[in-house]
């Protein structure tokens, strides 16, 4: 099953979390891609999703999630201990998204925002959409 992960390509706090993926995702499971790309945009069209969404965007196969659930469908994926993240699912997902949305709303102020493009190795190039 295809995973692609949406990010926002021009957040630093987002960037940092693609490098914290690809880090202790040795199988390569995950492709990226910015939501501001030609892709991007393409992948959020097709699912239904605002292209302003304020969230990282998982697509596996035919499914999407935003937000908390996907951050921890994310951490499932990975890994050593980050599997257990995942466990915090059973969390109500008003709950989680509610503090996932206070991070959301405050990472440009909080991390800033990226004036460059990182510019990966070729084997972690060929990740990216």
């Amino acid at each position: 099953m295809e995973r692609i992960i949406l990010f926002d390509g021009e957040c630093n706090f987002c960037n940092q979390s693609v490098q914290f993926i690809i880090e202790r995702d040795p199988k390569g499971e995950f492709k990226f891609a910015s939501q501001q790309s030609d892709t991007g945009s393409a992948l959020l069209k097709k699912r239904n999703i605002r292209n302003d969404v304020e969230s990282i965007v998982l697509i596996e196969g035919n499914s999407a999630y935003i937000q908390s659930t996907a951050a921890l469908r994310i951490s499932k994926r990975l890994s050593g201990l980050w599997k257990l993240a995942y466990t915090l699912v059973v969390i109500p997902k008003p709950l989680r998204d509610s503090l996932y949305n206070v991070i959301a709303k405050n990472r440009h102020k909080w991390f800033g925002v990226n004036d460059h493009c990182l510019l990966p190795s070729p084997d972690i190039r060929k990740r990216f959409l």
